[in-house]
């Protein structure tokens, strides 16, 4: 029988992992210099800063660190690229036709297309889409990774449209209720983003319960949107942005709606752990890490004046 490890060396151990994620996220850092520098059209505005890239990868790293570098590669750029179309739709799109031509630019893209010169966004799509055609699995899971992009691309077009459409004349409303606005949480990309992980690192038993694995992502994707709103409701506010608690009279109903999201997810997950214990720990480390990092700093750089 070994002896447990001393405090002192458990200490060092740890401190060493926390040494080895960084270094993930540096590679992926850099991997991230690499896309702008190759993208500058989509990437030159303020808010997408050199802290952007090195939040990114280090949520990344940390969220799944039992990964090498290249195997967070493309969930790394994915996640980029998911900023990318936010930035689109959210800030730059000044119509129902310009919010509408992103979509259809990027589902092509999927599909195979070949994005015409200045679709900047969709170019970026291609080469993640032409990135994951050298993984085995993408071919027969193609059309699940089509559709959760459909349904971020359908979300962020349904958010764009209550930011900027009139006040419907039958029900008085134009802004959603928190109800609405949660299941319209696949805007935010996670689930987008789990797909490709998955897809582009899983192995055959995770790719077998792809379908439960998205189910449960979509818990805690409602999840990580509260945490978001709760943090960023003065930027939000500053960029006319939707948040939860714009939507509520009682802040209250915020936090409560967060708490009773959060247990249930664990919950799910600890059911999801008996059979997929790595994809689980993934997904509960999406929820201690994000709201761990939003209790002190936001992804985005300050907006152009």
């Amino acid at each position: 029988m070994t002896d447990s490890p001393r405090p002192a060396q458990a200490g060092q151990d740890a401190v060493a992992e926390q040494g080895r994620v960084c270094a993930l996220a540096v590679r992926g850092v850099r991997d991230l210099q690499a896309v702008t520098a190759a993208h500058p059209e989509l990437f030159d505005a303020a808010p997408f800063d050199p802290a952007l890239l090195s939040s990114v990868a280090t949520t990344v790293a940390f969220i799944a660190p039992w990964h090498t570098a290249a195997e967070l590669r493309i969930t790394t750029r994915t996640v980029l690229w998911v900023f990318a179309a936010d930035w689109q739709i959210d800030y730059l799109a000044r119509s129902v036709d310009d919010v509408r031509q992103v979509v259809t630019d990027c589902l092509a893209a999927a599909d195979g297309a070949t994005p015409p010169p200045g679709r900047h966004l969709a170019r970026l799509l291609a080469d993640l889409r032409d990135e994951l055609t050298t993984v085995p699995a993408f071919a027969r899971l193609r059309p699940i990774w089509r559709d959760e992009l459909a349904r971020m691309l359908a979300a962020a077009a349904r958010e764009w449209d209550w930011k900027n459409l009139p006040t419907d004349p039958t029900t008085g409303r134009r802004l959603p209720d928190l109800d609405r606005y949660l299941e319209n949480a696949d805007n935010s990309g996670s689930s987008f983003v789990n797909s490709t992980h998955w897809i582009a690192t899983g192995d055959e038993r995770t790719l077998a319960q792809l379908t439960d694995l998205l189910d449960a992502g979509r818990g805690v994707q409602r999840v990580l949107r509260l945490v978001n709103d709760l943090a960023t409701q003065g930027r939000d506010a500053e960029w006319g942005d939707l948040n939860a608690l714009s939507l509520v009279d009682d802040p209250a109903q915020v936090h409560d709606r967060l708490a009773e999201l959060t247990a249930r997810s664990r919950g799910d997950l600890a059911a999801l752990a008996e059979r997929c214990p790595r994809q689980a720990e993934y997904l509960n480390r999406q929820i201690s890490f994000t709201g761990g990092f939003y209790q002190l700093a936001d992804f985005w750089g300050a907006r152009d004046e």
